[in-house]
């Protein structure tokens, strides 16, 4: 198998040699080269008479017949699968040369010939056709530009991007110049490797970026493409995707329409349509290559799909069938601006087999139409060699049963090459011609000495004028067509400027289908703009009947960001909801925003709101609870000093310095209200008064109590020594307060005047809460005031504990230690809780200590002296509260108002001494 592809590979190239006139092997002086033989090649000639011909390639068959394997030599293959649509633009170049020719203001006295060829669609016959066009195959010798007897110009043509690229190849050689006319495809824009081509249709580069405008327009972000196997598909798709990447939407599959039928190929493609969630589907392919693929996707029965089309078949009636609809009716695509041609209709009908026997082309198109065979003739009727879809070969060489008449009326035919209503590449074709016609009336009007070329200004003439020449004037060209449109190229020979319209398939009332124009996509050198029509009623071919939702992924909700899914397209994604204190406020968004320092995201993550401030405020329950025990604590401590003052010359009130319970009244007052200042928002001046006022609150307290205490010590020693002790006087006790105070207040200032305590913003706490509250300042200077509120309570206890077995009907020492203990109590209990908690709780843990403790104080020392004042005054009495003891015995014990009235006594008697 090997050797014989070898052997058709060299044959085929001295076939070639030969027909280029290449010397192979000389026998003799006298041999001269000769054709092995000729290209199977179709067209119309019409080159006598005229001074200049221009070439053609259209492709009005569809296909060529496979070659048998058993022949080893080359030939040259033959076509089948005639093209209407081919058929029709080549008779519109007929049409605009015969046009031109009546013109008087274009190419006076000149007329142009034409010499078109038909590609098959295949790149084999572009190829023999560009030959062709170069050297002619009629003479022993080829004759360069000169195979019909006429100097050719140039070459109108071929009509599929990769049959212009192999024509190209070889006239570019020659820098003939060839205009297309519906050959999109972005690589022949390169001049370096296609450096006389020209073309009257926008490159795919325009169209790749009006369909992305387009998927954009409608938020689809999940695509599927489909190209075929050749340079418009591949070259289409990845510009597409080039651009379609950049606007960070995905791709999710991309295949292959197989140019020669292959099930596996196909297949894939089929299945990634069928299984991909992506709604919305790109085809890049020409009308003849999709077929195929159109009536899988029928066998399959793949509905639901939006079908973005290119121009090469988004107008292309042999696609554009009410049986399709249901697949591929919704369809939206970019087609070349219509128009219309004058006479053209008048034209296409002026055809019949009759007028020329030999007219093959015209014979098989009356045969296609009228499905019949027309007599005495060798033209094959319908013929298809293609392998179907099942795979088996379907050779058909069917002959009609039914004879043509010549009778039959075109009128009564409905297919494409009739139609005129939809004339777009019928139209660019035109253009290509007036193209060419009018760089050629340019060159002719040329005056010498002021022509473009160097070395003086030189014109060249026709019809011996040099490529190149012609190619100056077709790069510099702009001219209007018959419709009003400006064709310009620019400097890759791309029009610069046009629009395409933006068509719909919809079903009319006769139930074909109808392009329906919903908008245009206009484009220029710098400017591109999509422009849909407002009032435009899309068809959508989906279950809902509405726009097609062609995502992988749905897009994130404000509050959520994207997550990267490892190995997928960037459009595929996982939505993680945002972290604390992070808001995403629009959807889709990838990374979630950190809120300012006085913000925190909502329960929805959508949006930073201010963060909660909390204090311990007046107007909540809390607050006002503790306000209202301290108000009622400070009007306790206010009613036993008003008991006090009534019954202020009761042995009970004056039993150990009346002086000192009045003081210890005044120091609960100020704890009991230092804790209003621990409520509300905090202040520097707030936060300063509260820690000091405590302290010099319980400073006070203490040490009043401590020079009670001492007075009990001093009791019960007497109680206990042989001798006689000497008493404390009551100035000793108000000096011992006194020094305590100072010390106090020593600390306290110092305190306020080296570290200060200051209210502060606790963000650290609890994120989302703005914590008011006061720094402590200086640490040490925060535990040396309390530090000696702490050294006061401790004597306090000490003492009273020692003095408690003091026998006495009512023994102060005793309500003294029990109210220490309470002290005590309370504050070791709250260092723990204070720490547990946070916030205005743990202002409000504070408060209560304070509250608490001196409820304690003022509980366990006044509470009792108040009941026996009030309720029991019988025993309010020296008696039964206690005499003087006048000797020392042992056998009597003395009590705490005869130790205190000895006290008493004993200052007084001395200061009469003094």
């Amino acid at each position: 198998m090997a050797s014989r592809k070898k052997c058709l590979v060299l044959g085929f190239l001295a076939f070639l040699w030969a027909e280029l006139g290449i010397k192979g092997k000389e026998e003799t002086e006298e041999q001269t080269c000769r054709l092995l033989g000729k290209f199977d090649l179709n067209g119309y000639v019409d080159a006598k008479n005229h001074s200049l011909v221009i070439g053609g390639l259209f492709d009005i068959h569809s296909r060529t017949i496979p070659a048998n394997e058993s022949v080893l030599e080359p030939v040259s293959a033959k076509c089948e699968g005639f093209n209407f649509r081919g058929f029709r633009w080549m008779k519109t170049m007929i049409h605009t040369i015969k046009e031109i020719n009546e013109r008087k203001d274009i190419l006076p006295n000149i007329t142009l010939g034409y010499q078109i060829f038909d590609t098959c669609f295949t790149i084999s016959k572009s190829v023999e056709a560009a030959l062709v066009l170069l050297t002619g195959q009629e003479e022993n010798k080829p004759n360069f530009r000169n195979g019909t007897g006429a100097f050719l110009a140039g070459v109108v043509g071929a009509g599929g991007s990769s049959l212009s690229i192999a024509a190209s190849r070889i006239l570019g050689l020659y820098y003939l110049p060839q205009v297309g006319y519906a050959s999109t495809c972005s690589v022949l824009s390169d001049k370096y490797q296609f450096p006389s081509y020209l073309r009257t249709v926008a490159s795919d580069k325009v169209q790749s970026e009006a369909m992305v405008r387009l998927i954009q327009h409608f938020g689809w972000v999940w695509i599927g493409t489909i190209a075929a196997d050749d340079d418009y598909g591949k070259y289409g798709v990845k510009i597409f995707k080039e651009k379609i990447e950049s606007v960070n939407l995905c791709i999710a599959f991309s295949e292959i329409i197989p140019k020669v039928y292959s099930y596996e190929k196909m297949r894939r493609a089929i299945d990634a349509v069928k299984n991909s969630t992506a709604r919305v589907v790109v085809l890049y392919a020409s009308d003849i290559d999709l077929s195929p693929f159109v009536l899988e996707i029928v066998f399959h029965n793949i509905t639901d799909r939006t079908w973005i089309a290119s121009e090469a078949w988004i107008t292309s009636a042999l696609i554009a069938k009410p049986e399709y609809f249901p697949y591929f009716g919704g369809s939206i695509g970019f087609a070349i601006p219509r128009a219309d041609i004058p006479g053209l209709k008048e034209f296409l009908y002026d055809v019949h087999p009759s007028k020329d026997p030999n007219d093959v082309l015209t014979i098989e198109f009356w045969q296609t139409a009228f499905n019949c065979t027309w007599p005495n003739s060798s033209v094959p009727y319908h013929v298809d060699h293609r392998v179907n879809m099942t795979g088996k070969d379907d050779r058909l060489h069917a002959m009609s049963d039914k004879f043509c008449t010549g009778e039959e009326k075109l009128e009564d035919l409905k297919n494409t090459y009739l139609d005129v209503s939809q004339l777009r590449i019928t139209n660019n074709v035109k253009q290509a011609v007036y193209f060419m016609a009018y760089a050629l009336d340019h060159l002719s009007r040329c005056e010498e000495g002021r022509g473009p070329y160097v070395f003086g200004n030189t014109c060249a003439y026709i019809p011996d004028f040099e490529p190149w020449q012609l190619m100056y004037y077709l790069k510099n060209i702009k001219f209007t067509t018959h419709n009003g449109m400006t064709i310009e190229t620019d400097e890759n020979g791309d029009v610069s400027r046009g629009y395409y319209d933006i068509l719909n398939w919809q079903l009319d009332d006769n139930g074909e289908v109808a392009f329906v124009k919903i908008g245009e996509y206009t484009f220029t050198d710098s400017k591109f703009e999509l422009v849909m029509r407002k009032n435009a009623t899309i068809f959508w071919n989906t279950e809902s009947s509405e726009v097609p939702y062609s995502v992988c992924a749905d897009v994130c909700r404000p509050g959520t960001r994207k997550g990267i899914r490892q190995g997928e397209p960037a459009c595929c994604f996982y939505c993680i909801p945002c972290a604390d204190g992070h808001v995403s406020r629009e959807p889709g968004q990838r990374e979630c925003e950190q809120c300012g320092e006085d913000y925190w995201s909502n329960a929805q993550k959508n949006k930073c709101v201010l963060k909660e401030v909390e204090f311990l405020a007046y107007d909540e329950a809390l607050g006002f609870t503790l306000v209202l025990l301290s108000i009622f604590g400070a009007l306790v401590v206010l009613a036993v000093t008003v008991v006090y003052v009534l019954y202020r010359h009761t042995p009970l009130v004056n039993a150990n310095d009346r002086e000192l319970s009045f003081l210890i009244q005044v120091s609960l007052v100020i704890t009991l209200l230092s804790s209003v200042l621990f409520i509300g928002k905090p202040y520097d001046w707030s936060c300063r008064a509260r820690q000091v006022t405590l302290a010099m609150g319980f400073s006070l307290c203490l040490s009043c109590i401590l020079g009670k205490t001492i007075s009990l010590f001093l009791a019960y020693r007497i109680s206990r020594s042989k001798t006689r002790l000497i008493s404390i006087r009551p100035l000793y006790q108000k000096i011992i307060v006194l020094i305590s105070v100072l010390v106090e207040i020593g600390i306290c200032t110092a305190y306020l005047v080296l570290e200060p305590p200051s209210a502060f913003k606790n963000m650290e706490s609890q994120n989302t809460k703005i914590i008011l509250e006061c720094t402590e300042g200086s640490i040490e200077f925060l535990c040396s005031m309390f530090g000696i509120d702490i050294f006061l309570a401790s004597l306090c206890f000490l003492t009273t504990f020692v003095a408690r077995q003091l026998p006495d009907n009512y023994y102060e020492g005793k309500c003294i230690t029990f109210g220490m203990l309470v002290f005590f109590i309370i504050w070791i209990s709250f260092v723990p809780a204070y720490l547990s908690t946070k916030g205005k709780f743990k202002v409000a843990v504070e408060i209560f200590a304070i509250l608490a403790s001196s409820y304690g104080l003022l509980g366990c020392i006044f509470a009792p002296k108040c009941f026996i004042i009030l309720l029991r005054p019988e025993r309010n009495t020296h008696e039964l509260v206690g005499g003087r003891v006048l000797t020392i015995d042992k056998s009597i014990q003395p009590t705490l108002a005869s130790v205190s009235s000895e006290l008493n006594n004993t200052m007084a008697s001395t200061v009469e001494d003094d």
